[in-house]
């Protein structure tokens, strides 16, 4: 099914015209397809039905309360990285024996915070953490189920700044390190040593770097079962990229075919992190073209979404497919780009894009831009952050009302 689809010469979403909206709630707006968030956690439910895995959402890729409620209801899970995702997943209704916590500067507060919520598991990162969660644990009386994120040095063959998996990160334990830190988690008090953690990086296209480390983790697994470690969960983490321009990329049925094997040759439960492959293409960014702008050559379209608004392009040299939200296929095909109001010449949504021919006041749809949008944007020239829409066939709604002016300026005060 495709949520974002044309009748006639104008794009909807689902039986909702993009156009309407607009008029509704004004731009910048996300607009989020209930169906297309249903169908593609579904899609994971059922290539993995056979393991009955533990499937948390990752919060970081759309936290909104309306998606997380969406999540909720259809049974997942949530992986946080952070106090305030673990509050929004619990807002949200999120059972807190099915969240799980990543992260590689998790604090003290944070840590007691999800002790005290009684979440499932900690993926812990770094023996410095795993101490301080000891020493918080056993004060507190209580015992915090833990596995250790891997680092497994793989390269996932996404962007570096996405790349999670290789020794140059931040992130988790070296794979050579791991069995000595799990004899050490075993002896210290509050702590239970009880799986495995993977997570190699974000929008991942081939399956390959998965099916490397399904054999690490499998191989760690009874590593640890022969010392006496008898650790039963494995957590494969997230990544799974999407389609932007038509490539192809890792499904459900592709992970599923590498981890239930290893998890039921390591004699291990599943938990996976899915995030972009289930709120990526359920979302749009709607932007209107305040000024079509001529000279030197290039042909620009200023609109009033920004880099506040859509970070990704920018930031990663992202490519999002941009549409007019209204486009009869008989225009003239011109190139131009597509920049936004912020002062910054890095703020663009796309360079050098062949477009049909627009004019001031036609309506762009920013495709694809479910995950790591609105997550990812700010307030930088004090601009308002954008509104966010859910619709579910003919019924849409605010889940995220408009910032105002008032709104930026709330938490301040004048030093006098």
């Amino acid at each position: 099914m495709n949520s974002f689809h044309r009748h006639g010469d104008a794009l909807r979403c689902e039986e909702c015209p993009l156009a309407d909206l607009a008029e509704i709630y004004g731009t910048p707006l996300y607009v989020y397809s209930m169906a297309a968030l249903e169908e593609n956690f579904n899609a994971y439910r059922d290539a993995f039905s056979p393991a009955d895995p533990l499937i948390c959402y990752s919060v970081k890729s759309n936290g909104n309360l309306a998606v997380l409620r969406a999540m909720a209801g259809l049974g997942a899970g949530a992986d946080i990285v952070s106090g305030g995702e673990l509050f929004r997943a619990l807002t949200a209704g999120i059972d807190p024996g099915r969240i799980v916590y990543s992260g590689a500067g998790k604090r003290a507060d944070e840590l007691r915070m999800a002790l005290d919520a009684g979440i499932r598991m900690f993926n812990v990162e770094s023996e410095p953490e795993l101490l301080l969660l000891s020493r918080i644990a056993a004060s507190a009386g209580k015992t915090a189920d833990i596995s250790l994120r891997i680092n497994p040095d793989i390269d996932s063959g996404t962007h570096r700044y996405t790349a999670t998996g290789g020794k140059e990160t931040k992130f988790g334990v070296p794979e050579a390190d791991a069995p000595a830190l799990y004899r050490k988690a075993a002896s210290l008090p509050g702590i239970n040593p009880t799986g495995i953690d993977v997570h190699l990086g974000s929008q991942i296209t081939d399956i390959a770097p998965y099916r490397l480390a399904m054999e690490r983790l499998v191989a760690l697994a009874e590593t640890l079962r022969a010392s006496g470690i008898d650790c039963r969960v494995l957590d494969i983490g997230g990544g799974a990229g999407i389609s932007y321009n038509g490539e192809k990329t890792v499904t459900p049925a592709d992970l599923a075919g590498v981890a239930i094997p290893a998890a039921e040759s390591a004699g291990c439960a599943l938990v996976l992190e899915p995030g972009r492959s289930i709120a990526g293409n359920a979302g749009i960014l709607l932007t209107r073209i305040t000024h079509v702008k001529r000279g030197a050559g290039k042909t620009f379209y200023i609109c009033d979404a920004g880099m506040n608004d859509l970070m990704r392009p920018p930031l990663y040299g992202s490519y999002h497919r941009i549409e007019p939200v209204a486009d009869d296929g008989g225009g003239a095909v011109i190139t131009a780009d597509i920049v936004g109001p912020v002062c910054e010449t890095a703020d663009f949504l796309a360079l050098g894009r062949a477009i049909p021919e627009c004019r001031e006041g036609e309506l762009l749809a920013v495709m694809d831009a479910g995950a790591y949008g609105f997550s990812m944007s700010s307030n930088y020239n004090a601009r308002p952050r954008a509104a966010e829409v859910m619709v579910s066939g003919r019924k849409h709604r605010f889940v995220r009302s408009r910032e105002t002016y008032d709104d930026l300026v709330r938490n301040e005060m004048i030093f006098a």
